[in-house]
């Protein structure tokens, strides 16, 4: 498990990244949520930080930027609170800044600020909370990579992870300052990090909210929305069912916008193949949040709830508890952080009208692996169906297929599908 002492850093996949972009870019940004540790890891390469959210730090800088073309690297952490410290890069790199000068750590600058393009001379990297791979859980057994070398490898490795353990990650969570607090303060953090997402990144991104209550309305629908492509009208009547007055389309188009320049919505896109005949796919997103511990607190779920099925929040007409779509998160959520470090991309597929989806296609070029999450221990037939149906429509595009579950051994069904415990798979 991550220690909760907060003096010991565990490596992360990003580190990798970054280690092989500082060779050869001279300035990277590291972008994704508050809480999923950029400056932490940014520090660590750091031979002078500037924090932008420190006032005497932030003043001092405007008054005297660094010089062009420094020595060693120079962090400018939460640069968006002075967007100008973005331009000033750009012109460092343009004046011949060697690779590994600057790291950039933040979000997206407000709308209206006065920020160049940082094409072809700052590149921008994801982080995200930890996966299942970065909790320590267990040795991965099953690399992404070589599914997606095709073959069908064989597969071995088992687990003692089950589902008590997963569901204990779904309410841990995967911001390190949080995950290992206990319960009580674990979970005064969590509303603490939606209350100040309200009252704080609304105001940095110059969005006035008139009623922050309608916001938090708005985003407790969004997270009974987890997994699904319910549509954003279909949230907003969920969220204000019963209630006299509802949030106007404009309002809540500002809320998603702002909610997705922060990071703290973190929707998986429809997967639109570019090198296949795949017709009629629908082209809604699917819906999910920086982390399924935050679902958990905006639906006041307790970890008795959602195991024994009694929580009634979801809104895709399915009926039933909250964990498969949590789970579906906790997994869709670190699928995303290992193809990052592959050089894939990651999207979901569904038909127009219902009659195919598979959870996770992970595309790198013209290879395509597919997965589907399943909170079931065992696989059957029917829980194939939909990656054999892909199959035919791909052909050998679709380099390897799997069913990710709460089971404990990791093998190849005859029909050459693979089944992976969600602990057992890592990049």
């Amino acid at each position: 498990m991550v220690s909760s002492d907060a003096r010991v850093y565990h490596r992360r996949i990003v580190d990798d990244e970054l280690d092989e972009l500082a060779v050869g870019l001279p300035a990277v940004a590291l972008q994704g949520a508050k809480g999923v540790g950029k400056t932490e890891t940014a520090r660590r390469r750091a031979d002078r930080v500037v924090r932008f959210d420190v006032d005497q730090e932030r003043a001092a800088f405007a008054a005297r930027p660094f010089d062009l073309v420094p020595d060693g690297t120079t962090l400018l952490d939460e640069w968006q609170l002075y967007p100008r410290s973005w331009d000033q890069v750009r012109r460092a790199v343009d004046a011949g800044a060697p690779p590994g000068s600057y790291l950039l750590a933040g979000s997206t600058a407000p709308p209206g600020a006065r920020v160049h393009s940082g094409a072809g001379r700052i590149d921008a990297i994801r982080m995200r909370p930890l996966s299942l791979n970065e909790r320590g859980l267990e040795e991965p057994a099953v690399s992404l990579e070589r599914l997606m070398a095709g073959g069908s490898p064989p597969l071995d490795g088992k687990t003692s992870v089950g589902l008590e353990e997963y569901v204990d990650e779904i309410f841990a969570s995967g911001f390190p300052g949080i995950r290992g607090l206990p319960a009580r303060l674990r979970d005064t953090r969590l509303d603490g990090y939606v209350t100040h997402t309200i009252e704080r990144e609304f105001v940095e991104q110059g969005t006035s909210v008139r009623r922050p209550a309608s916001l938090a309305t708005w985003l407790r629908g969004y997270a009974a929305a987890t997994a699904t492509t319910a549509s954003y009208s279909r949230i907003l009547d969920a969220a204000t069912a019963g209630l006299p007055e509802k949030p106007s389309r404009d309002a809540t188009t500002a809320y998603r916008d702002v909610l997705l320049r922060t990071f703290v919505l973190d929707p998986v896109d429809a997967w639109i193949p570019v090198y296949n005949p795949l017709k009629r796919l629908a082209q809604a997103p699917k819906h999910m949040l920086a982390d399924p511990a935050l679902a958990t607190r905006l639906l006041a779920l307790d970890r008795t709830d959602v195991i024994t099925a009694r929580d009634d929040v979801r809104i895709d007409g399915r009926g039933g508890s909250m964990l498969g779509p949590l789970f579906e998160h906790l997994v869709v959520q670190s699928v995303q952080t290992y193809a990052q470090r592959i050089g894939a991309r990651v999207g979901h597929l569904r038909v127009q009208d219902g009659r195919h989806e598979v959870d996770v296609i992970v595309e790198r070029g013209r290879k395509v692996v597919a997965l589907e999450v399943k909170l079931a221990t065992t696989v059957d037939d029917r829980d194939v169906r939909h990656l054999h149906w892909l199959r035919e429509q791909l052909g050998s595009d679709l380099v390897d297929a799997a069913v990710v579950t709460t089971g404990q051994i990791a093998y190849r069904r005859p029909d050459g599908i693979a089944v992976v415990p969600a602990a057992l798979l890592g990049p």
